[in-house]
């Protein structure tokens, strides 16, 4: 990244390494599951994670149940970790806009649009361009008191620029001071469009890099290890949805402990076009969109919790909620060297919010016994994910190349000739093999320079026909990879006029008239090589001059490219690419899978074993479980039970407690949000009797017992509570 602001960043985070090697080590909580909330703790929300994000400080609020220490204090003494978050673009941050906290308002400071509106996320809160006054009144008034209340993580969400944004004159101050020169109306050249959202991107990168930098030099002078996170949706999204963020750049930051990963129905139902159709692929985007967040961490080994919702922000219906929650929850789990989550985001409109009860109903309804059971369910399965060494079923070792200026180039309204308007520059090189069953990873430009950024890529496909690459240093990185062994499929015709727009491969000592010309002679070829095969070192190099929505944008148009690449990749591994419709992984004793449409055969995928179906809330054992194209399935395998004589929850609507073992006896506590019904699934060595307690010590009259003989298992299904009820079996 070729930004001037690299230096301050560099000697920032010099300050905050050195900041956290002098903070006491302390012993930290588990931490493996989170959810993100603005309420205090109350029985109907009593989710069960490991740690309670608190949402915002709200520096005005007078109510005591509002108070933002108030509000800590209700979580931890329910024995939860508490976190905090808050809104880097916007927030609740009236006193800020309203001249109420230095005596001037600050709407100008607002992002505004090209016909002079601004861009608003509340009342008197506008989407911010993140000035330095603006981040000094973050860090005196929410970070410091935050960690003055005794947090120790710090979660910075959704550092967003909208791509279409740009006019305030908050804006056009930072250009010029950023620049050197007078603002320039994005609207009017390709090149303004890529230095305006160039700026942007800058923008949050600094915003970041300061707030953070301050959050832990401020934690250290108190004795505190403060972590770091920046909650953000993936590229991938942010690209269709023209948001400019920093994403992969700040994984390098010595101040940036990690992120989450904000994928969920709502940013995986973004339409794509495939095969010529333009439409919804929920579990596909999915798996490419945790995909891309995973690949800008790993290499950087920063932690990230991937994130699930079992509804989102647009009003549908419950069916269509549960639906697309399996999808994308499945294509989580399709990662297994991760096991970090952020379970859900606001559990107060997930168990409180009325939503429609069908597609084609006005009626509204609050979330049914039976979603909120196989939820929680599904919840509480996270606590025991383990990391698995197993690998999705498939072809491995294709990868995509992607990078941050993916986001420069985005703009609602085709300019001098460009139009991408369905993303499909990137679609193109992933969902053709997606498809076919191919589990496609992603490669981001900033990481090359990691050695683990290589590890699993054997063909690398690439493009600039939608984004360009920051720096030289990533084409030597890619040269170095390939004259290795690896190999490299170009695909482009590198005719738009982002090619020509003011950066290092045209200024300077460099004249090249695209920045493939560049890597091309580094590859060693000639600066504007014609489709064919190419060799560098140990490596090749496939030039196709095609752009990639030309493989997706109509019919039957991607076969002559698939053929191509698994030839190449044959040629890399050995093996041809495996075709196939679904998707499968074992982790520990879960099995996931996935089936999909569109695909290479409409066969269902039927997995046999002894299995507890645990996206069904009657959570049945099954030998036999048939999974159809559009479908997934999520099953704990019996066989594979850590502790089968001596009794065991496989699956359970709650969250298990003080587990003790005698020789015939099996008891423990499970807890769980109030106005819930629990359903457990038991691995007992015999029957048991059956006793049950609330919290109060009182027997519980009303509950289900059901012994299967065949599998050995027990379910029970009772009304759960926070407090926590008392389950003893006896044998």
């Amino acid at each position: 990244m070729n930004f001037k602001l690299l230096g301050l960043a560099a000697t920032l985070s010099l300050g905050a390494a050195a900041c956290r090697q002098a903070a006491a080590p302390t012993s930290t909580p588990r931490e493996q599951t989170a959810f993100q909330t603005s309420q205090p703790w109350s029985p109907s929300i009593d989710v069960r994670a490991d740690v309670a994000i608190v949402y915002g400080v709200n520096p005005s609020a007078t109510d005591s149940t509002r108070i933002f220490e108030n509000r800590v204090r209700s979580w931890r003494d329910k024995g939860y970790t508490t976190h905090f978050m808050t809104g880097i673009a916007w927030g609740n941050y009236e006193d800020y806009f309203c001249g109420r906290w230095d005596g001037r308002t600050h709407m100008d400071e607002g992002q505004r649009q090209q016909n002079g509106d601004t861009i608003w996320h509340g009342k008197n809160v506008p989407y911010i361009v993140p000035t330095l006054n603006y981040l000094k009144y973050i860090k005196e008034e929410h970070i410091k008191r935050v960690i003055d209340a005794g947090i120790d993580a710090i979660f910075l969400e959704e550092p967003e620029f909208w791509t279409f944004a740009g006019y305030s004159e908050a804006f056009k101050r930072e250009w010029k001071d950023f620049y050197g020169f007078d603002w320039r109306p994005q609207h009017e050249s390709a090149e303004n469009t890529y230095l305006s959202n160039k700026l942007k991107y800058h923008l949050y990168y600094r915003a970041l890099n300061e707030c953070f930098t301050f959050a832990k030099e401020y934690g250290c002078s108190k004795g505190m290890n403060v972590r770091c996170y920046v909650p953000t949706h993936s590229l991938i999204n942010y690209s269709q949805w023209h948001i400019v963020s920093p994403e992969a750049s700040i994984a390098s930051m010595e101040c940036v402990d990690g992120y989450i990963a904000q994928v969920w129905t709502g940013t995986s139902r973004v339409p794509n076009c495939y095969n010529g159709e333009y439409r919804e692929r929920i579990f596909e985007n999915a798996f490419m969109e945790y995909g891309c967040m995973e690949s800008m961490t790993a290499p950087t080994r920063r932690k990230v919790f991937f994130l699930t919702d079992p509804i989102e922000d647009c009003p549908r219906d419950w069916a269509d909620y549960k639906k697309s929650y399996e999808a994308t929850f499945t294509a989580k789990l399709l990662y297994p060297r991760n096991n970090n989550y952020e379970v859900m985001p606001w559990p107060e409109r997930i168990y409180n919010g009325l939503y429609q009860t069908r597609k084609d109903s006005d009626r509204k309804e609050r979330i049914s016994r039976s979603f909120s059971t196989q939820m929680q369910v599904m919840v509480n399965s996270l606590n025991h994910m383990p990391v698995s060494e197993n690998r999705v079923s498939g072809s491995e070792g294709i990868s995509v190349l992607m990078g941050n200026s993916l986001m420069f180039q985005r703009t609602l309204q085709p300019i001098e000739g460009f139009d991408d308007s369905r993303f499909s520059d990137f679609y193109g090189l992933s969902m053709p093999f997606l498809k076919r069953g191919v589990p496609v990873s992603i490669v981001h430009i900033e990481n090359t320079g990691y050695a683990k950024t290589w590890e699993n890529t054997r063909v690398l496909l690439m493009t600039y026909s939608n984004m360009k690459p920051l720096e030289a240093e990533a084409h030597r990185n890619i040269a170095r990879w390939v004259a290795d062994g690896g190999t490299l499929v170009y695909c482009g015709r590198d005719d738009d006029a982002f090619q020509r727009v003011s950066e290092w491969w045209n200024t300077g000592d460099n004249d090249y008239s695209c920045p493939s010309a560049h890597l091309f002679t580094t590859l060693g070829l000639d600066a504007h090589p014609a489709t064919g095969v190419y060799t560098h070192g140990q490596g090749k190099i496939y030039v196709v001059r095609r752009n990639p929505r030309e493989m997706v944008d109509r019919r039957n148009a991607d076969g002559e490219f698939v053929r191509l690449i698994d030839e190449a990749y044959t040629n890399a591994t050995g093996q041809p690419l495996q075709f196939k419709n679904n998707f499968q992984l074992r982790r520990g004793a879960y099995t996931i899978a996935s089936v999909m449409d569109e695909s290479v055969s409409d066969e269902p995928l039927t997995l046999r074993g002894r299995f507890v179906d645990l996206f069904d809330p009657a959570l049945p054992v099954v030998t036999q479980k048939v999974v159809r194209p559009g479908q997934q399935a999520f099953l704990y395998d019996l066989e594979q039970a850590a502790q089968p004589l001596r009794g065991e929850v496989v699956a359970a609507a709650a969250r298990v407690y003080d587990e003790q073992r005698g020789d015939n006896s099996y008891s423990f506590t499970v807890k769980s949000p109030a106005n819930t019904t629990n359903a457990m699934r038991l691995l007992l060595p015999h029957e048991p009797k059956v006793t049950l307690t609330d919290a109060q010590g009182h027997p519980l009259e009303t509950f289900t017992s059901q012994w299967d003989a065949a599998s050995g298992t027990l379910f029970l299904g009772f009304e759960n509570s926070p407090e926590g009820v008392a389950v003893r079996l006896e044998w």
